[in-house]
């Protein structure tokens, strides 16, 4: 072992990680401000919306009433409280707050809030790096102002801009600005420099770091390794013996506060994917019309995905998950890139026909990748989006 020290960090370098509060909570409470202060969960599926009363009060559902498979989407921090967070199934999470309000999720409100705080940011700090719905990182190092009041600044814009609050962390680089902006949730906003690494970072579990996930800290644990200071502490060759030496060594470097990565401004996605999980157990046979109409409605909505982000793609994939939770996935590239809804259906029941369809299903997943932007495809291809005819998923001899 050896003794933990400050890595030399960039410290010219102001980047921030703003990640929006309980961000799909927070908005469903701009809607209904009566349930402030109360513990409330988003998710789940087929979740009754609130319903107005003849003398105007909301008689909202409670998860103790939910019956299903649906997971938790966010909780309030009240709800949070009481041991409900998200991915949690929302059963288990009825057990621990039978007596919470149970909203349905809805997906376009919390989009047009994340265009929203997103423009507002824009016009303080141009440099940003989208990482989803409810978190960006900014590049603050070219922006003019003392970075406390320019981070207060942003948060600012983004309350006038939605009715949110945020959480911000100021930094060197993306990992300790993505560490420190949970700190001092909500409305948070923590200033780090390489000094502070020792006092406010290193007696934090490794879990904190992203990139350090279950399996590593079970296994880092095993190792007598709890705290990020007990890593930094930890030969980097003793890490690589044990974890490799590309992860043994970003595991040593992270825990020293080391990131060099630049903000990525124009990230192209990967792939586009959209899934769901069913309430009960499909049979691929028995339940077949249900699957078709779940199947279609998959790849239309995938399909609207790569219309609105401006994208076209080669391979399409599906994923299946059974009910003892095996999962299989399979894929398929065409000649050349595809945006409809019906061809990629076509091609997605081809690879249906590669699975086993002998038993039942808890899960579906149409994924669409190898993409490129619409604006690059020339005419040609443009013809291979013409409609198609749907056939029917699962026919009667089980393909």
């Amino acid at each position: 072992m050896s003794s933990p020290h400050p890595a030399s960090l960039s410290a010219h370098r102001r980047i921030a990680h703003l990640d929006m509060d309980a961000f799909f909570a927070s908005v469903e409470l701009l809607r209904y401000p009566d349930l402030r202060g109360q513990p409330v969960v988003v998710g789940g599926r087929s979740v009754d919306a609130p319903v107005t009363q003849p003398d105007g009060t909301r008689r909202y559902a409670r998860l103790r009433d939910y019956v299903g498979r649906g997971v938790v989407t966010t909780s309030t921090y009240e709800a949070r409280a009481l041991g409900v967070f998200s991915a949690m199934g929302l059963m288990k999470s009825a057990q621990l707050a039978p007596d919470a309000i149970l909203l349905p999720a809805d997906f376009e409100a919390y989009r047009n809030a994340s265009r929203r705080f997103k423009a507002a940011v824009a016009e303080i700090a141009p440099c940003i790096e989208d990482r989803g719905v409810d978190e960006i990182y900014i590049d603050l190092t070219d922006v003019p102002g003392e970075t406390e009041a320019l981070a207060r600044r942003i948060k600012d814009a983004v309350f006038a801009a939605t009715g949110l609050t945020c959480s911000i962390g100021v930094t060197p680089n993306k990992l300790l600005a993505k560490i420190c902006s949970d700190l001092d949730k909500p409305n948070g906003l923590t200033l780090l420099g390489p000094e502070d690494i020792p006092t406010r970072i290193w007696p934090l579990p490794v879990k904190k770091v992203n990139g350090i996930g279950p399996k590593a800290t079970e296994k880092l644990a095993g190792l007598g390794i709890h705290t990020i200071g007990e890593l930094a502490a930890t030969a980097e060759d003793f890490l690589v013996a044990q974890f490799g030496r590309s992860y043994g060594a970003w595991l040593h470097a992270a825990a020293h506060g080391i990131d060099d990565r630049e903000l990525s401004l124009n990230p192209e996605p990967r792939s586009i994917s959209r899934e769901t999980t069913f309430a009960r157990d499909l049979h691929p046979r028995q339940d077949r019309a249900a699957l078709s109409e779940i199947f279609t409605d998959l790849c239309e909505k995938v399909a609207a995905d790569l219309k609105r982000k401006g994208y076209a793609g080669r391979t399409i994939g599906i994923k299946l998950r059974y009910a003892d939770f095996h999962t299989v996935t399979r894929d398929a590239t065409l000649p050349l890139p595809v945006a409809d809804a019906a061809t990629i259906r076509r091609a997605a029941g081809e690879c249906l026909k590669r699975v086993p369809l002998d038993q039942r299903l808890r899960l579906l997943g149409v994924r669409v990748g190898t993409l490129t932007p619409l604006a690059e495809l020339d005419d040609a291809k443009a013809t291979l989006t013409r409609p198609q005819r749907q056939g029917e998923l699962f026919a009667p001899d089980g393909r």
